[in-house]
């Protein structure tokens, strides 16, 4: 990818957040996305499996929280929660039991915190 390296620059922060995969254009496969600036094909995006694409978020989550998500006090579990059914975790197959593992939580404790909010 020795093509636009500013117009690369610009994408790869949202790429590296959304969990996916920059390759050179013309190594694209049919499910990739290719970026082009001013008419050339410059790069293409591989973009993360749904379930590939949880664990990413959960792992920036923690990053961002500076420590482990278990070791975060109920409310602040269900702010992520909120985040997370925002950002459609719980329509990945065993979303609900990966966020529950993440968190330290039960699925029961999980499927509680996705009511409450439904509640407010």
């Amino acid at each position: 990818m020795t093509g636009d390296e500013p117009f690369i620059a610009a994408v790869k922060p949202l790429v590296d957040a959304m969990g996916g995969e920059m390759v050179p254009p013309d190594l694209a496969g049919p499910d990739d996305v290719v970026l082009s600036w001013a008419g050339v094909d410059v790069v293409a995006v591989r973009l993360p499996q749904l379930a590939d694409s949880l664990e990413h978020i959960l792992a920036a989550m923690e990053r961002k929280q500076g420590r482990p998500l278990a070791d975060l006090d109920r409310k602040a579990k269900q702010e992520v929660v909120r985040v997370l059914e925002a950002r459609g975790a719980f329509s990945v197959r065993h979303g609900v039991e990966t966020v529950a593992g993440a968190l330290g939580v039960s699925r029961f404790t999980v499927y509680n915190y996705l009511n409450r909010e439904k509640e407010t």
